[in-house]
């Protein structure tokens, strides 16, 4: 090629690149450091990777989900301090974990702890499987061992808001024997340390030290966590569970 025509080619490819510059500046914040795939129609994104381990948990508390845990409740507290927490079920596939449901929820009423003890109304900081579920009323269809009994039921010197939080509960398995109802009072590290921590029904307000959701939620969870997917409870302020 004479020199007028590589003058003209290095012109050329000088204004393209120019051109896809320009382009590129174009884009809103969203769109910065997006990457197109290949063969992917031109103006399309490709969707975000699935987090290989469950979202807003850090190490620390990752490497304690056993391996063979195929279902997780996360319990995303708002804060050390506070009552209330989002409750987020999610799957394992493969090597990624997919959320299937949300709910809003409570927690201790004075917030968490990672040295909780009989009394102190914050909800423990932790990984604990869950193994056993019951309540007042008929078993709804539960993948874990159901026992119902009225002995579940709340006394009734409690304010009326409370009388139904015990109508569905899972045992978290802090303290206590698993393959037992949840309200069986045997408590392996000594009572000092607390026990009957459970997921249960939601009165719109902070616990001692259980978990809170709706009747909804209680109704799915039920109904989806399957001993055979070793469920787990990862629970905790999102502080501390990011740790």
């Amino acid at each position: 090629m004479h020199s007028g025509g590589v003058r003209r080619a290095v012109t050329a490819t000088a204004v393209l690149a120019s051109f896809l510059t320009a382009l590129s500046a174009c884009g809103g914040a969203e769109d910065r450091g997006a990457t197109q795939a290949p063969g992917r129609p031109a103006g399309t994104h490709a969707a975000p990777a699935a987090p290989r381990g469950v979202p807003g948990v850090g190490d620390r508390l990752q490497r304690r989900i056993p391996s063979g845990s195929r279902q997780v409740v996360a319990v995303y507290g708002a804060g050390k301090d506070s009552a209330d927490s989002t409750v987020v079920l999610y799957t394992k596939h493969g090597s990624t974990w997919q959320r299937e449901r949300g709910w809003a929820g409570h927690n201790g009423k004075k917030g968490w702890t990672t040295d909780h003890h009989e009394g102190d109304n914050r909800s423990p900081v932790g990984v604990f499987t869950l193994s056993d579920a019951g309540g007042v009323l008929p078993d709804p269809g539960s993948g874990l061992p159901y026992t119902r009994s009225a002995a579940f039921a709340a006394p009734r010197w409690w304010a009326t808001s409370h009388w139904h939080d015990f109508d569905y509960v899972i045992a978290i398995d802090y303290n206590r024997v698993k393959g037992t109802p949840p309200n069986d009072p045997t408590r392996p590290e000594g009572e000092n340390k607390g026990g009957g921590i459970w997921l249960h029904m939601d009165h719109g307000s902070g616990t001692s030290a259980c978990v809170s959701v709706s009747e909804l939620a209680m109704r799915y969870l039920l109904r989806t966590l399957d001993p055979r997917q070793r469920p787990v409870v990862v629970m905790g302020d999102k502080a501390a569970l990011a740790a």
